[in-house]
């Protein structure tokens, strides 16, 4: 296996989690019954998730304030193998993230950036021995726009998740060698609803890769389209499936992976990151993910095959090694 590099430039915070019957609604107060601080961030988890995906080496350029929570994270970021560039800010707080989680798993979140608005165009190092950079959206769009350009005249793989979801300049756009979103980023991002193959199609992104959730994930660059059903699991906590899984996918295509090879990887570290409670203390190492992998679900995969068929039509073209159970 050949090792890659990646660097990750982007956020990083300090979650604040509560586990609650029901996510409330505006107006509305509702009881906790859990509360546990994690470290997180987008940025920060996809580094984590990277890093544990093995055959890369991972690093991550991030500002963060002088403060005990900058600790955390610096902390949990050395721990899983990542090498740290800090732009240190003296005169904010390291961000925080506010994230209510009910007892069916889904999530609400609220992030205040603090330092992490401070990342600036002049930050981004040398990257020299660079594969690719991976990109998020929760630090200042111009500096996202800065590195993408950066990168992409230094002859780097661009790979952007575009989440939280906004509109996006075409001079982004047409700066990324690999797009992450989901169906509603998708479909921001085109001006398309309920045809991701359509918004696909519409974006100027060579490799776009769209999240289903739950069904899976589909994919399409030059050679064609790839379906990739999810694992089945019982969720705990899918805050850090997205971050997992643009991670691992970002750290398989910089060791020379294929794209539907990086697709299933992703998508069973993302399956696992769900079954454990917080950011990065849930996002699996790569033995677990081998073992997922290696699971003999033929069934089941035969069977979420054929919904996210009926669903998003059929593979094309050299796809097709991607229909085949392996």
């Amino acid at each position: 296996m050949t090792a890659g590099r990646v660097l990750v430039a982007g956020s990083a915070n300090l979650d604040y989690v509560v586990r609650a019957r029901a996510i409330p609604s505006p107006g509305e107060t509702v009881l906790g019954h859990a509360f546990r601080t994690f470290p997180g961030g987008k940025g920060a988890n996809q580094a984590v998730a990277a890093a544990r995906a093995g055959g890369a080496d991972v690093g991550m350029l991030v500002a963060l304030g002088d403060d005990p929570a900058a600790r955390v994270l610096e902390d949990s970021l050395r721990d899983a193998g990542v090498a740290l560039d800090v732009r240190r800010q003296r005169d904010l707080p390291t961000g925080v993230a506010f994230i209510c989680i009910s007892d069916d798993a889904e999530n609400a979140i609220t992030v205040a950036p603090g330092a992490n608005d401070a990342l600036s165009a002049t930050d981004l190092p040398a990257l020299d021995g660079v594969d690719c950079l991976l990109l998020q959206l929760e630090t200042p769009l111009p500096t996202v726009l800065a590195y993408a350009q950066s990168a992409r005249a230094a002859g780097v793989t661009v790979m952007l998740n575009a989440a939280p979801a906004q509109v996006l300049p075409n001079a982004l756009l047409q700066s990324v060698d690999v797009l992450v979103a989901n169906e509603g980023e998708i479909a921001l991002l085109s001006g398309i609803e309920g045809d991701v193959r359509a918004a696909m199609d519409a974006l100027p992104v060579a490799t776009i890769v769209v999240t289903l959730g739950d069904a899976g994930a589909i994919a399409r660059d030059a050679s064609g389209t790839y379906l990739q059903p999810a694992f089945v699991i019982d969720a705990i906590d899918t805050t850090a499936a997205g971050d997992t899984f643009c991670g691992v996918l970002a750290a398989a295509l910089a060791r020379g992976a294929a794209l539907s090879a990086a697709l299933r990887e992703a998508s069973a570290a993302s399956a696992l990151a769900c079954t454990t409670l917080g950011a990065q203390s849930s996002i699996p190492q790569r033995p677990q993910v081998r073992a997922v992998l290696a699971r003999p679900d033929v069934a089941d995969t035969l069977q979420a095959l054929a919904r996210l068929t009926a669903s998003y039509g059929e593979p094309r073209d050299s796809a097709d090694e991607n229909r085949r159970t392996q």
